[in-house]
């Protein structure tokens, strides 16, 4: 097989050739099979070291053409123009039969031209969380990038501490961010910025050459996607951490993950990045976030489309995402989307809030829970007894008139997610060479759903509410 380099054999001027510098000592410790095969990656790949091999050959099919995009962003809500792809690489693109083509990005490569004086380095720590992390959502239904293999190294990296380093290559229909977008236009880059829109269009939103103005259907294609994916973060308790624009992909997945957490004690206000002081990517607000980000994409595309065109795509936002996000909710607690469900719901929401219970647990309790009993095994859980009464009466009574049973409910409330306390101590297994429980937790988070897993100790909330404290290296 070969792999393709049609993003930058058309853009050429927007991406830097850069030759891998591997760490030393690399070992393949990890590597989804199941996707590799849906790529139709050769099983050579996997076999004979033939991989690190690859890697350490510039001459190499995986890496002759290896290259650095380059983009800004909105940090924080600051512009950056200088960001780009400080340690990462895309290899190429691989033709996936029901999907279309995905990229293939190499996670620490090494030094580029945007590391800005850093190592362009990864470690164990943040490769694992990951990979860990994109195989989680993907199979809870979340739009997502995805792993494709972990290398583990005998190379020390420094970060916050001396860790051992790591390599990752996961796949995405594209690598192409919001900032991609932004730079050019804050350059002032028109023949570039209209050279990707262009490309973007042509290559995968091809639905948007029909449009009238093809641009404003672009847009509108984005803003869409963003706020389904968003409905989805929420409705699974997920923090991403870090939402600037160069890490939001126009294809509306889930993407660059660092200091992410899905909540355990559920808190609106959660956040988990230790560098996010003011909250600004707290739970609650990641919708206000994503759309923000969504003002600062459409800035991009003002020489293109008119401000109504503008206006019009931005306004699609809230409505799609609270559908969702409500269509979601209910729908895990088998009620309908009518306004009275709604309220149900919202109910229940405050009840765990206000005691912030487990969010992940208390949903799956739920879906086990027999609504023909006038009391539920969930009652103890709960410290205002009188309210959850009253809540659980009017919960049932709704739910006598759906006709779902509790296999799909289960089939919608996981009973495992990556919960920061249970990747922790993977990653200090995997650090002192230990992979098995991570392995068996890779196929734990492949069926999130199984019954099998509602004793197991990898669906356990922590023994503590300790505080959680991320980094961006996480």
């Amino acid at each position: 097989m070969t792999l393709t380099h049609h993003y930058a054999n058309t853009l050429p001027d927007l991406v830097s050739q850069v030759t891998p510098q591997p760490l030393t000592g690399l070992n393949l410790r990890l590597v989804n099979r199941a996707h590799a095969d849906a790529l139709a990656l050769p099983d050579y790949w996997w076999q004979d070291d033939w991989l690190v091999k690859a890697l350490h050959d510039s001459d190499s099919e995986l890496a002759k053409g290896a290259v650095a995009q380059k983009y800004g962003g909105h940090q924080f809500g600051h512009w950056n123009p200088a960001l780009g792809d400080g340690r990462g690489l895309l290899l190429g693109e691989a033709a996936d039969a029901t999907q279309g083509p995905q990229d293939l990005h190499l996670k620490g490569a090494g030094p580029t031209p945007y590391s800005r004086h850093a190592d362009g380095r990864a470690v164990l720590r943040s490769t694992l969380r990951e990979y860990l992390g994109q195989e989680a959502l993907h199979h809870l239904g979340i739009p997502t990038s995805r792993s494709l293999c972990l290398l583990t190294s005998a190379d020390t990296v420094y970060r916050e501490r001396p860790e051992p380093g790591a390599m990752l290559i996961r796949t995405a229909p594209s690598h192409i961010r919001f900032g991609h977008f932004e730079f050019y236009y804050h350059s002032r880059n028109s023949q570039a910025l209209d050279d990707l829109i262009q490309y973007t269009i042509a290559r995968y939103f091809p639905e948007c050459l029909a449009a009238p103005n093809p641009v404003a259907a672009l847009l509108s294609a984005i803003v869409l996607r963003t706020a389904r994916m968003v409905a989805h973060w929420q409705a699974h308790g997920f923090v991403h951490g870090v939402m600037n624009t160069d890490n939001m992909s126009v294809h509306g997945i889930t993407f660059d993950y660092g200091p992410y957490a899905f909540m355990d004690a559920f808190r609106p206000n959660a956040v988990f990045n230790h560098t996010d002081h003011e909250g600004r990517y707290a739970f609650d607000r990641q919708p206000g976030i994503a759309l923000w980000n969504l003002n600062a994409l459409a800035h991009a595309f003002s020489g293109h489309c008119s401000t109504d065109e503008l206006r019009d795509a931005l306004s699609q936002f809230e409505p799609v995402f609270i559908n969702q996000y409500r269509h979601q909710m209910t729908a895990r607690m088998g009620l309908s989307d009518s306004a009275d469900d709604v309220e149900i719901m919202q109910e229940f929401m405050a009840l765990l809030s206000a005691e912030q219970h487990d969010y992940t647990l208390r949903f799956r309790q739920l879906a086990h829970a027999d609504i023909h009993q006038s009391g539920s095994t969930l009652r103890d859980s709960f410290v205002d007894r009188v309210a959850f009464d009253a809540w659980w009466q009017r919960y049932r009574g709704a739910r006598e008139h759906q006709a779902t049973d509790a296999d799909t409910l289960l089939a919608k409330n996981p009973a495992v997610i990556p919960r920061t306390h249970t990747l922790s101590a993977l990653i200090a297994q995997a650090e002192q060479d230990d992979w098995q429980q991570v392995e068996a937790f890779i196929q734990a988070l492949q069926t999130p759903f199984d019954t099998c897993w509602d004793e197991h100790e990898f669906a356990r909330p922590p023994t503590e509410a300790t505080p959680v404290s991320l980094s961006c290296s996480s």
